[in-house]
């Protein structure tokens, strides 16, 4: 929870309204700050939209605590939070046509926020660059996840643009595009990618204006509760707002030539020059001419961005027997050759180059471009050219009719300016710079036409293939196929291939001049590999527009082997010894430390050998592919280790295999073996390589013995009929969830020798049970038994024999044992261990009168019992002769005069016990 107080007072006399507001301004410098919540003038409470709904749950507050006092609360704080807070307040007063306006306005002083997470709360932030970008750059968005243990726990990324979503990133790191991201992504203008457990990139290549908006990364996590449900928690970042200004153009140009003045039927060489064009973008070049009368400008020539050449209406014809030539001789310079001036081609020469910017969708945008103007004089020379410069100005210029051209061109071979090819010195080779590639890689053929034909005879040229037997293109034995034909014409055709033989990635394209025909092949796979060869046919066109092949050479064989890459695997192979207490968790780690590409896939193999012996063969545990199949092997099946087996991918290029609740069964040796695999160009994953990691020695062993019984000896006696109490306390033992059996033992007095057996007295197992097998006490349990156990502690044992007798002396100690509780929840003993020995000695107790009557039932009733009817007959003798007397002393009395003695009757006390006899009192009478 937070609480931030603000104090607003307020002095002038007038009567004015207050309001304030509280507000929070991230991090972040370049955002602007957020309304938490304020009281208006109205005395109304308005909550920023970011925490409408916390305030409508009461999670967000604002309490006017006293006049000048106003309390901000937020409860339940969220690492957005955090940031500059502070208090706005302003004074307002009415005026008289009931308008407000403030009168004065302040700010508090800021208050630095920092929200840090709770153990399982995160928060994310979305880092760029900048947030302004020129049309055809590229975005890279991060969103970083501030957690802990963000490797261990499961986190989806979802990016969402104008509230419609880009791409969502589950936690295996696979991301799942939205529709309208599916083709960006296919042509490689959308990257999404996770870099790191805690970060996330988006980049967008090739903005455009449509890409500015709000971005926003939101992040879920998925969590496991104890009951087996999933719970999902999301969070947005704040939103990011990118601005997309569109490209112009910057390019400068210039126009030269090789001379301001060249010679009838010397060639016109210009070049049109750019400079600070986006290398992103694609450049176009036209060219027109003009008389130097004040004609209108006529479209020459053109070479489109792709390099396609095209001629203008006027030009068409002088085109085609390659009489003008464009090239491209660098990224931002393009050449116009005429091959034999003329002196109708004297004028101005005006070349406009254009800037385009190539959308995702492949369309094309004109951003720009500039011109350049240039004049150009030929001079006329007096020869055979006269004639044909005449007729060819006429023609190109005037519009004279074809049937003139061709009149013209049937009169060529018999005039003295003809020319006529030599088809002897036609002649074509074929060179390669890489014999042998890598999967993936390009490579270039290179077709070269000796020595330069007239460009009137132009040539086709066809790349001819014959694939490697086993190739998988064709079966053995397979013949030279065409694969591609640039015809006379300038247009590609394709081969036809055989059914099931999908197109081979290739391009052709030739040189300026004519004389260098390359064929490319990009992402070069198996079927890419075999024997190449070039063929040329040399063409001379007809007066009559028909052609005839003039000459037709092939070149040498070319051999490409396709070949897989040198694998860079290799796995961490140190060799270590981990020991580990049963019922622990042992963790072995597979480390790569290099591979070859950073698209290599991994299979991992897990391998157990038991025993110590290096010549025993290991078995698989556990198989994980490169497409994250996951399958046990015979080892698994058989030592039950398929609910306690565990592995895991703990980053890229680190493997993880857990065994939970280690068995002494478990101990061996374990090691991993890699197989690293990559996709190939047709989309199939072979394998490149394996290696084999270091030997980890598991030994998993019982918990180290620390059971101590107390060794103390003692001498103890005792009465007979007395108690005997027998201790055994245990300070020390191995484990706290160990439980013990404990037995007492005698040794009984003579009987100490050699050979002796002692005697078990009592037993108490671990499981609480009186008496186990190895201890058969010779008293039976029962109500009437005289032994009493006790457990006054955890530690502390007693043993009371009542009323003990002379067989009870001897000597007593206890014998502990230790049981502990196996991962398959089966007791095993540990340990043992006997206690000091207690000597105890029972003293016999002196014969006495009262013990010997007390014993003899016969003597018994003859002292206490008989004596009393023996002592009342006596008594009433005694009483019967008294009586007589006493009459006769009366009436002797009565005679003489004379008082007569009496005597009272006696009194007779006794005790019904044994122990104490009857007493007999006689009492003296009185004289009566």
């Amino acid at each position: 929870m937070l609480q931030l107080s603000c104090e607003v007072t307020r002095l002038t006399s007038q009567h004015t309204h207050l309001s304030v507001g509280w507000y929070l301004r991230s991090p972040d410098p370049s955002s602007p700050p957020q309304d938490l919540v304020s009281l208006s003038r109205d005395f109304v409470l308005r909550p920023g939209a970011p925490y409408r709904q916390r305030f409508t749950s009461g999670d967000v507050r604002l309490d006017k605590i006293s006049s000048a006092t106003y309390r901000l609360t937020i409860y339940k704080l969220q690492p957005a939070d955090q940031g500059v807070v502070y208090c706005e307040a302003a004074e307002w007063i009415q005026d008289p046509d009931r308008s407000w306006y403030a009168m004065v306005r302040k700010q508090s002083d800021k208050t630095t926020v920092k929200v840090q997470p709770t153990d399982r709360d995160f928060s994310i932030q979305v880092n760029t660059d900048r947030r302004a970008y020129m049309a055809g750059e590229a975005l890279e968005l991060r969103c970083s996840i501030d957690a802990q243990n963000v490797a261990d726990r499961y986190f989806s990324v979802s990016w969402v643009f104008s509230s419609t979503p880009v791409a969502v990133v589950g936690p295996n790191g696979v991301p799942s595009l939205g529709t309208d991201y599916v083709e960006r992504e296919a042509v490689g203008q959308l990257t999404v990618r996770k870099e790191s457990p805690s970060v996330h990139l988006l980049k967008l290549r090739h903005l455009k204006a449509e890409d500015a908006g709000k971005y926003i990364c939101r992040v879920t996590e998925r969590e496991k509760t104890p009951t087996g449900d999933f719970i999902d928690r999301s969070k947005r970042s704040r939103n990011v707002q990118i601005t997309v200004q569109p490209l112009k153009s910057n390019i400068t140009v210039w126009l030269s030539s090789n001379s301001s003045e060249v010679q009838e039927g010397d060639p016109i060489s210009l070049t049109c020059s750019g400079r600070g064009s986006s290398s992103r973008g694609g450049l176009s070049v036209s060219w027109e001419w003009k008389d130097g009368h004040g004609g209108a400008w006529q479209e020459l020539a053109s070479l489109d961005r792709d390099g396609t050449v095209g001629m203008g209406p006027s030009y068409r014809e002088r085109g085609s027997y390659g009489e003008i030539g464009l090239e491209r001789s660098r990224s931002e310079a393009f050449s116009l050759t005429l091959h034999h001036a003329l002196p109708a081609d004297e004028g101005q020469y005006r070349c406009t180059v254009t800037e385009w910017l190539q959308a995702p969708d492949r369309s094309w945008e004109k951003i720009g471009g500039q011109t350049a103007v240039k004049p150009l004089a030929v001079k006329a020379v007096g020869r055979c050219t006269d004639y044909l410069s005449v007729a060819l100005s006429e023609v190109l210029h005037g519009g004279l009719g074809r049937l003139w051209v061709s009149a013209l061109i049937r009169a060529l071979p018999q005039s003295p300016c003809s020319y006529a090819p030599t088809e002897s010195s036609f002649f074509v080779s074929a060179s390669s710079r890489t014999p042998s590639v890598t999967y993936g890689d390009s490579f270039d053929l290179q077709c070269i036409v000796k020595p330069r034909h007239n460009p009137r005879a132009p040539v086709a040229v066809t790349w001819r293939f014959q694939p490697h037997e086993g190739s998988g293109s064709t079966g053995g034995g397979a013949e030279f196929r065409d694969l591609v034909t640039l015809t006379r014409e300038g247009t590609l055709r394709w081969g036809e291939l055989p059914a099931g033989v999908a197109m081979m990635r290739a391009s052709l394209d030739r040189s300026a001049s004519n004389s260098n025909f390359r064929l490319s092949v990009s992402r070069a796979g198996q079927r890419e590999g075999g024997t190449y060869q070039c063929s040329a046919q040399l063409w001379r066109r007809n007066y009559d527009s028909t052609w005839t092949k003039i000459a037709n050479r092939t070149s040498n064989l070319l051999g490409i082997n396709v070949l897989k890459p040198v694998s860079k695997l290799r796995v961490l192979k140190s060799n270590q010894s981990l020991w580990f207490v049963e019922d622990s968790r042992v963790r072995v780690n597979c480390s790569i430390t290099s591979q070859t590409s950073l698209d290599s896939q991994h299979t991992v193999l897990w391998y157990a050998r038991k025993g110590s012996e290096p010549d025993s063969t290991p078995e698989l545990l556990l198989k994980i592919n490169h497409a994250a199949g996951f399958e046990y092997g015979t080892y698994a099946e058989e030592e039950r280790l398929k609910s306690r087996v565990q592995s895991e991918r703990l980053s890229p290029r680190m493997y993880g295999l857990t065994l939970h609740r280690a068995e002494t069964s478990d101990s061996g040796t374990y090691y991993c073996q890699v197989e690293e695999w990559l996709l190939d160009p047709e989309g199939v994953w072979y394998h490149l390589a394996h290696d084999t990691s270091g030997f980890t020695q598991v030994a998993v062993m019982q918990p180290e013995v620390r059971l101590q019984v107390e060794e103390a000896e003692s001498n103890v006696t005792v009465s007979e009929e007395g108690s005997i109490r027998l201790g055994c306390s245990i300070p020390s033992q191995s484990s706290r969830d160990s439980r013990f059996s404990v037995s007492w033992y005698i040794l009984r007095e003579g009987g100490a020798g050699e050979g002796a057996e002692p005697q078990c007295v009592f037993s108490i197992g671990h499981d609480a049970v009186f008496g186990n097998g190895n201890c058969s006490p010779a008293e039976p349990p029962g109500p009437n038994s005289r032994l009493s156990f006790e457990r006054t502690t955890s530690d502390l044992y007693s043993l009371t024999i009542q009323r003990a007798g002379p067989g009870d002396a001897g000597s007593y100690y206890c014998h502990v044992e230790e049981w502990l509780l196996n991962p398959r929840n089966a007791w095993y003993r540990l340990a043992t261990n006997n206690s000091g020995v207690t000597i105890v000695n029972v003293q016999q107790k002196v014969p006495s009168l009262q013990s010997v009557v007390c014993s003899n039932d016969s003597l018994f009733y003859f002292v206490f019992f008989y004596p009393f009817p023996i002592f009342g007959i006596l008594l009433i003798a005694l009483l019967l002769v008294r009586y007589k007397a006493r009459h006769a002393g009366r009436n002797q009395e009565g005679k003489n005069g004379a008082p007569l003695l009496w005597i009272k009757e006696p009194h007779l006390n006794y005790s019904p016990t044994c122990l104490e006899p009857p007493a007999l009192s006689l009492h003296p009478g009185s004289v009566e």
